[in-house]
């Protein structure tokens, strides 16, 4: 390594980026296009900083397969960045081997919370959860252990766990001010802030709706009461959880249900919610039959659904009382608006992946919040990416995709 890399690295270690381009700026070889890439990274240019990576991870020989993994893991901390999860996990998990066969491991541990992110920001909790296990806390840099507290944090949030996610804020805060990096102290700060913030509201029988705090959903599950979850899209009981996610017409049957409890629903309302017709006929009436047996076999163990002369009504087992916690911001765009509340530019398929949805569905969505100027997009065609303003106020966690089930 020659004099003026050396320089340009120590220039980037230090935070001073247009220092070290100035070393490099001019040069081609791969040595200088990783040490140009990671400084337009650090400046927010991510497609170049992309560009520049991919082509010095080529012009590595390949007898320097330790200099290639390490752009690898560089490209894909700049892919996240850009909210493009379209690489293939297998070149991420390659270039982690690599790392460790050749001893670094700092660079391997980078990789390892590369891959704890993105399965977060997909919603992947369980990879997640299994990346983190993996790491080695005492071996991480200060800035390093700040971000990987911060995802622990996050995963104990979306987990509804919030004392682990408070004793893991306090350990991200206690790295991230060793690092010195204000960057970090002030997301450290602000997902400390997301913890104070209403993160749904609740719904109970002869009572207004009240916002509650992610404190007062997990003890709400925890409580016994039967909780139907329409941030998350599931009904709830202690540790038992019964998903409706993938069953919008049992979603919106449960929720008629759950909003009219104690009493009951009737059937022309059941039928215009589940099957979206103001005019219902014999068939209707038919399919609702239908739908309601599946849902009594759904929620067995848990609650009755049981007929009435003009409906139906779901009655919670042993007594127990029923509560309806709904998002705390209104609208079928909610889950997509969380996710844009990071700040951080996505592109479609992204969001597609991250929702478990279509392209062409959120595609729809986005059209629609765009035209009310909840949302804004820049670039076009294929570099059109979707930003939104932070939601001010409240917290998004229980939006976001694929919370683990409570046990």
């Amino acid at each position: 390594m020659d004099s003026l890399i050396t320089a340009s690295a120590r220039s980037l270690a230090s935070g001073d980026v247009l220092g070290a381009l100035k070393h490099v700026a001019l040069r081609e070889d791969p040595p200088a296009l990783a040490l140009r890439g990671v400084a337009m990274a650090r400046l927010g240019d991510f497609p170049k900083a992309r560009e520049l990576l991919r082509r010095a991870a080529r012009g590595f020989g390949a007898h320097e397969e330790l200099a290639r993994a390490r752009c690898v893991v560089a490209e894909a901390e700049v892919a996240m960045a850009m909210r493009d999860f379209a690489a293939a996990p297998r070149a991420l998990a390659a270039a982690l081997a690599v790392l460790e066969a050749h001893g670094d491991y700092g660079n391997a541990l980078q990789a390892r919370l590369i891959a704890a992110r993105k399965s977060l920001l997909l919603g992947r909790l369980e990879a997640a959860a299994a990346e983190l296990s993996r790491l080695d806390m005492r071996a991480l840099t200060p800035a390093l252990a700040a971000v990987a507290h911060l995802a622990a944090a996050e995963l104990a949030m979306r987990s509804l766990r919030p004392v682990p996610a408070r004793a893991a804020l306090a350990h991200a805060q206690a790295a991230a001010a060793r690092s010195g990096v204000p960057e970090l102290l002030a997301e450290v700060m602000e997902a400390a802030a997301a913890l104070q913030r209403p993160a749904a509201r609740q719904q109970a029988a002869s009572t207004a709706q009240a916002l509650v705090s992610l404190d007062e959903v997990a003890a709400l599950l925890a409580s016994g009461t039967l909780v139907l979850d329409a941030c998350r899209r599931g009904l709830g009981c202690g540790g038992t959880w019964r998903p409706l996610a993938r069953r919008p017409v049992l979603f919106a049957l449960a929720r008629t249900l759950a909003e009219a409890w104690p009493g009951d629903a009737g059937r022309d309302l059941l039928i215009e919610r589940a099957f979206n017709t103001c005019r219902p006929d014999q068939t209707h009436r038919a399919r609702l039959r239908v739908e309601i047996g599946r849902l009594r076999a759904l929620v067995k163990g848990l609650a009755n659904i049981e007929a009435t002369p003009i409906g139906f009504a779901m009655r919670p087992l042993d007594g127990r009382a029923l509560a309806l916690l709904e998002p705390p911001i209104d609208g079928e765009q909610a889950s997509l608006l969380a996710l844009l509340a990071d700040g951080a530019a996505w592109s479609t398929s992204a969001l597609a992946l991250a929702l478990d949805a279509s392209q062409r569905t959120v595609q729809r969505a986005l059209a629609e919040l765009e035209a009310e100027g909840r949302v804004r997009s820049i670039g076009n065609a294929r570099t059109r990416r979707w930003l939104a303003p932070p939601l001010a106020g409240f917290t998004t966690i229980l939006l976001l995709p694929a919370a683990l089930p409570l046990e």
